[in-house]
């Protein structure tokens, strides 16, 4: 097998922090490599991602984004909203329709599916539809798939699985979210 050959799934999971920070630093990889990066961001809605605003600067020919999901960080409070709405099963099935627009034009080199793992975890998006999408992926997209709870099914598929593994915390102490570390 070539050392070039693009086409292989990565799923980066566990409880740990730093699952998309990892992807990200892949796609700024690939990028300086000139290779034509996406990202489907799901269940990550609003304006709360600083990422997003270096992630702007490189939007272009070899760059794009995608946002899905409602808004769920309370930036008053540093806050995350649970549960699952209607409107958030809406938009993830967005992000799927994104997918395959992306899979049918096999224009992309690297697809970073961010938060997809819990977004199958929490119902928002049904594993089946997923696992079906997952088939028609052009084989020399390299694909990322991100998030806590990545299920056995979505495990099997994966040629690479880091688990991200919380030994200690802030958060447990009573930290709330930060600007710029986790969002």
């Amino acid at each position: 097998m070539s050392e070039n050959t693009f086409g292989k799934i990565h799923v980066y999971t566990g409880d740990g922090k730093g699952k998309t920070t990892a992807a990200l630093g892949l796609a700024i990889r690939a990028l300086g490599n000139n290779k034509k990066i996406a990202i489907i961001y799901f269940d990550k809605g609003g304006d709360f991602y600083n990422e997003r605003k270096v992630l702007d600067q490189l939007i272009g020919n070899n760059f794009q984004y995608f946002v899905t999901g409602q808004q769920r960080f309370d930036p008053l409070k540093k806050v995350f909203r649970f549960g699952v709405e209607a409107e958030d099963k809406a938009e993830a099935l967005r992000g799927l329709n994104i997918i395959e627009r992306l899979f049918n034009e096999a224009t992309v080199d690297l697809l970073i599916l961010d938060e997809i793992n819990p977004a199958i975890h929490l119902g928002l998006v049904e594993l089946e539809m997923f696992l079906k999408i997952l088939e028609k992926r052009p084989s020399q997209i390299e694909l990322i798939l991100t998030g806590r709870n990545a299920t056995p099914q979505v495990l099997a598929k994966a040629d690479l699985i880091t688990e991200m593994k919380e030994v200690k915390h802030y958060f447990n102490e009573g930290l709330k979210a930060r600007e710029g570390i986790e969002y």
